[in-house]
């Protein structure tokens, strides 16, 4: 696949997961840059710019974001609710990749505005392949709304 100028943002705390889930990637034959947040608070600084991330400001939006739920300081569903919130980043594509097999997150992810729920394969393979299929998706087959562009440029 092709590699997009705007990265991926994932956002997932564990070291382990977030390493399975980029050399997924790379196996998958996904080249898009793969941004890792490793918390909440993380993540909402780096999508808005602001704290360690200001010198993000002006830099293009993600093209998705994957967001575990289980996260520390702020959980997913908090940052899902604040991406939705802030009209910068309402319309930012979110999948939910988590390991949480509970009905209420997946009721509370859909809820709070999550594109898709995906959770995560327990086998390396099959994670691999579903690696592959979110990338083919969300890079190459989704097409977005104009008004997603970045902050500060012309839709």
């Amino acid at each position: 696949m092709n590699g997009s100028e705007r990265p991926i943002l994932l956002v997932e705390d564990n070291p382990d997961d977030a390493d399975l889930t980029l050399r997924a990637f790379k196996r998958a034959g996904i080249t898009t840059p793969v941004d890792v947040a490793r918390d909440g608070v993380e993540a909402l600084d780096y999508l808005l710019a602001q704290g360690a991330f200001e010198s993000r400001a002006g830099k293009p939006l993600p093209v998705v974001v994957l967001l575990d739920l289980k996260l520390p300081r702020l959980d997913g569903h908090e940052v899902l609710r604040r991406i939705r919130a802030d009209a910068r980043t309402r319309l930012l594509p979110v999948v939910v990749l988590t390991s949480s097999v509970e009905e209420v997150d997946l009721v509370r992810g859909y809820g709070g505005g999550a594109n898709s729920y995906v959770r995560k394969p327990v086998s390396y393979t099959e994670f691999v392949e579903a690696a592959r299929q979110l990338g083919l998706y969300w890079l190459v087959l989704n097409h977005e709304p104009p008004s997603a562009s970045p902050p500060g440029t012309a839709g």
